[in-house]
């Protein structure tokens, strides 16, 4: 394990903790990284249920812009690593439990939307300003958490939205102060984590069949539009301007 992940296994929980200041944006590799990482939790017999949460000033921003500023030729494997990192919590063996903090973007509403419950702190804010880094996806995982129509409201204008807004749509269990969220999580888990391991993880696979549509499916459509979006000189003044923090100009 890279040291921008630490784990905690305790009766039957399976703590993954994300820390990369100073925003945990993660790299073209670390997205692949967190995939092992909720492979190989869902898979140990001893852990029923998962929880993720970071440390810092927020929960993700997603993928590292600086990175691919450099080398845009990495687009390929950040949308692999993204891929993958996504479909391992939505298809992982055991309930994920998300619990979010301060911002919540790009790549962090993936993990979000993913997942299966999400607990949220007071300071928490959410939104994917994919248009505005000239780049696509996400928005098959932000409509687990929105509606149709906010989903779009918010992809076309990268416009944030604070817990408390976010609490009237339905996707969070919780909003609690931020000293609090752990502590939230972790009792949702354990008592998660008391039932009958076998009964979880059929009980999982049972409501992953029974969704609408092939989660999947509809964000592989989207990422294709990334790549197409990337030949557009406009994608890389986005990524330039996002560099040298001033507005892009196009």
């Amino acid at each position: 394990m890279n040291n921008v992940f630490s784990v905690n296994i305790n009766s039957g929980i399976g703590e993954l903790v994300i820390s990369k200041p100073p925003v945990n944006a993660l790299n073209s590799q670390e997205w692949f990284d967190l995939s092992h990482e909720v492979d190989r939790l869902g898979q140990h017999p001893d852990i029923s249920v998962i929880v993720i949460r970071a440390e810092g000033r927020g929960f993700c921003a997603g993928v590292d812009i600086k990175e691919l500023d450099q080398n845009p030729d990495l687009i390929v494997k950040v949308n692999a690593g993204n891929y993958a990192a996504f479909k391992s919590i939505h298809q992982c063996e055991v309930p994920v439990i998300v619990a979010v903090h301060g911002f919540v973007l790009g790549g962090g509403i993936g993990i979000t939307g993913a997942a299966d419950i999400v607990f949220a702190s007071e300071c928490a804010t959410f939104a994917l300003p994919e248009v505005d880094r000239g780049a696509m996806g996400g928005g098959a995982h932000l409509q687990r958490l929105f509606p149709v129509q906010k989903v779009r409201q918010m992809f076309f204008t990268g416009e944030t939205v604070t817990a408390q807004e976010a609490y009237r749509y339905n996707f969070i269990e919780a909003i609690v102060p931020k000293d609090q969220l752990r502590e939230t999580a972790l009792a949702t888990a354990a008592k998660i984590a008391a039932k009958s391991p076998a009964m979880i993880r059929i009980a999982k696979e049972a409501l992953n069949g029974i969704e609408d549509g092939n989660l999947e499916d509809k964000y592989r459509w989207e990422q294709g539009f990334t790549l197409q979006a990337y030949t557009s000189p406009d994608s890389a003044e986005t990524r330039r301007a996002f560099v040298e923090k001033r507005d892009a100009s196009f």
